[in-house]
């Protein structure tokens, strides 16, 4: 069955990028309602459907856009959303961006788990990939391949004494790999010397060691390190899982990254959405027909 909030729960936070101040408010929906964004600080509160037809730009975060208003930096959110399984809701939001909390999925986690899951008597639908789909841009790739279940696979490449000694590869089950306790965690990184850059752009003046992991040319400044050895490469499959929900469904397939990013992981969903025999959207009649990764989500805690 798909799933909404039982309440509404609220949270404020300041944006990554903007550096603006965020009230946000995660409200239930009605069956078929998706996830959907609403500008609370704009006239007649427009909605943006978190689809990936809706993304306009993905420079340092997937930002959507419908109608003129844009809410950025979803990718977050929309991981911890998929992770725990809803399916409805509305996300309400007083600025163009949404909060960054601390920079992973798990405070958004918390405040799912906070509002309760209420499930809906409908059947629950998947996305099933039926094909290999696939967008390379030179020594980055991204692809989505037939798959009995979900399963993320991320490779990333930096020329950096911390990557040393950090795993670079990542691949997950989720049949075997709780999003919760493996994924939802891991936080955004960046590096000090990319700083400036990101600042000309208007990008990054939210960003502090409270809600990033931030890099120099030796070494995590934050003081307590990285949260696992992993943590940098499970912060890309994070924002591959949310990028991937913007599908609109869970996906049953696997997907892989190499070097790739949030322009990659949409011109992924594109392709697949343009090619109509690359996938079929499923229901089933039973729990215990799940794939065993979707299975694991539908058992989490209420």
């Amino acid at each position: 069955m798909p799933r909404t909030l039982k309440t509404t729960v609220r949270a404020t936070g300041v944006g990554l990028h903007t550096g603006h101040k965020v009230a946000m408010a995660l409200r239930p929906a009605p069956v078929d309602t998706g996830i959907v964004f609403c500008r609370s600080d704009l006239p007649g509160h427009p909605a943006i459907p978190a689809r990936a037809l809706n993304v306009r730009e993905t420079v340092m975060a997937t930002v959507l856009e419908k109608d003129g208003a844009r809410v950025s930096t979803v990718e977050h959110l929309m991981a911890a959303l998929f992770g725990m399984g809803i399916d409805n809701a509305y996300i309400d939001v007083s600025a163009e961006e949404v909060p960054i909390m601390d920079g992973s999925a798990g405070t958004f986690v918390f405040l799912i788990q906070s509002a309760g899951i209420q499930e809906q008597a409908a059947p629950k639908r998947y996305v099933r990939i039926l094909k290999t789909v696939e967008i390379v841009k030179g020594d980055k790739s991204v692809r989505l391949e037939p798959f009995p279940g979900f399963k993320i696979g991320f490779t990333i490449e930096f020329d950096h004494p911390v990557f040393e000694e950090s795993s670079s590869t990542v691949e997950m089950d989720f049949a075997d790999v709780s999003f919760v306790r493996e994924i939802a965690r891991a936080r955004t990184f960046g590096f000090t010397q990319d700083v400036e850059m990101m600042r000309s752009r208007g990008l990054g003046r939210g960003g502090s060691l409270d809600n990033a992991v931030v890099i120099d040319d030796f070494r995590v400044l934050n003081v307590d390190g990285l949260r696992m050895a992993d943590e940098l490469v499970k912060h890309k499959a994070l924002d591959a899982a949310g990028d991937l929900y913007l599908l609109g469904h869970p996906i049953i397939g696997a997907f892989h990254g190499h070097k790739s990013g949030h322009e990659m992981n949409n011109l992924l969903l594109r392709k697949l959405i343009a090619d109509a025999t690359a996938w079929e959207e499923v229901t089933f009649d039973k729990f215990e027909a799940l794939p065993r990764a979707f299975a694991n989500l539908q058992l989490l805690p209420q």
